[in-house]
């Protein structure tokens, strides 16, 4: 395969609520577009770094000044080019995953378009449908939090997480089961909120029956994930943490990870989130799919994933209306509690061209 060219494209997608972690509050997305054009058919891939670097080291303005001072450029060198071509071939640079896993999404959509074959089958899915959970962000109130969460649950939502913090973590959790009963699949998530001193309180949450905590020390410390786990009766389940397969393959020899999320954007790319998932299968580990706030092209891609058979929880695959009132895209749609796998070659989705002229903000063709 040739490439052409590549284009760089952001656009501005407005978020139809303010999303608040434990280290910050999203009221919008400044998204990175990757379109990779050969002489057979263009891709789409999303980078997935924000605008600051808090969830990770990425942000949108570094990921397009590598993308194209030296992830695009080294492309061009490349004799035969196709999507397992692409890691190779960047491996010389380190880190920046999300713009690697836009470069290489972009890529392997191109390809799959080209010989009309849909990314689902590609990677592996066993599945024409997926489960769907939802992610609620810490709210100014028990009151709000307890709306949220009922108008999910009422939407068809078959999981919820909880966004938590030091001082948002026991009372919503109480609030939540009280409210709606042990019945409900619920999970929590920190964004390394916390530190192995705080196991204690964190045990707090152990009779509510909690399907996972995820990710409640820093990235980095695995070895105090694996003491955390030995010290709560809740699953620890890893996120920032797992950066590759073989990063999943050391928490789960540490007894740090009982379950995992992958992330495609921040392993690398949809090859390596696979690979992530064949680790995990073959050491027993559930893994589901988390969610970086994509539009619908990042969103077909995660659902394609979220079809493989190791997925076996509730992903953060919601629906496009979740975040968006207009998508990318056409809208993702929860039918009982799930959605479709996509069926149409490469990511099986396409930018709506009114609306992708309508949210754009910049433009750079870099041309091979």
């Amino acid at each position: 395969m040739k490439l052409q060219g590549i284009e760089l494209r952001r656009v501005a997608m407005p978020l139809v609520a303010p999303f608040r972690t434990s280290f910050g509050t999203e009221t919008s997305r400044d998204v990175l577009l990757v379109r990779a054009v050969t002489e057979a058919a263009e891709g789409w891939g999303e980078c997935v770094a924000m605008a600051d670097p808090r969830y990770s080291s990425e942000y949108t303005e570094a990921a397009a000044d590598v993308l194209r001072r030296h992830l695009i450029p080294r492309l061009a060198a490349v004799p035969r080019l196709d999507a397992y071509a692409v890691g190779p071939a960047l491996a010389a640079f380190k880190g920046h995953r999300m713009a690697k896993a836009a470069l290489e999404t972009a890529v392997l959509d191109a390809e799959l378009r080209a010989q009309d074959r849909p990314l689902a089958r590609e990677l592996g899915a066993v599945h024409e449908r997926v489960p769907c959970g939802v992610s609620v962000g810490i709210m100014s109130s028990l009151g709000e939090l307890l709306d949220a969460v009922g108008g999910y649950l009422a939407a068809g939502y078959l999981r919820i997480k909880l966004k938590i913090e030091p001082g948002w973590d026991v009372a919503p959790v109480r609030a939540v089961r009280e409210r709606f009963g042990d019945g409900v699949l619920l999970q929590v998530d920190a964004n390394t909120a916390y530190t192995l001193a705080d196991a204690r309180h964190l045990a707090r949450l152990d009779p509510f029956g909690l399907l996972l905590i995820e990710q409640p020390l820093d990235e980095e410390d695995l070895l105090g994930h694996a003491e955390l786990a030995r010290l709560i009766t809740t699953p620890v389940c890893l996120d920032e943490s797992i950066t590759s397969a073989r990063s999943a393959a050391a928490a789960i020899t540490l007894g740090a990870a009982a379950i995992v999320n992958v992330k495609p954007g921040r392993v690398g790319g949809y090859l390596e989130a696979r690979r992530i998932h064949d680790v995990c299968a073959a050491h027993g580990v559930p893994v589901w799919c988390g969610g970086m706030l994509e539009t619908g092209l990042g969103r077909a891609a995660n659902v394609a994933l979220a079809a493989l058979p190791g997925f076996t929880l509730p992903g953060d695959t919601s629906a496009s209306e979740r975040y968006y009132r207009t998508d990318l895209t056409e809208p993702f749609v929860l039918e009982d509690g799930h959605l479709a796998v996509p069926t149409g070659p490469g990511l099986g989705v396409e930018p709506l061209p009114e609306v992708l002229r309508a949210v754009t903000t910049a433009t750079e063709w870099i041309p091979l």
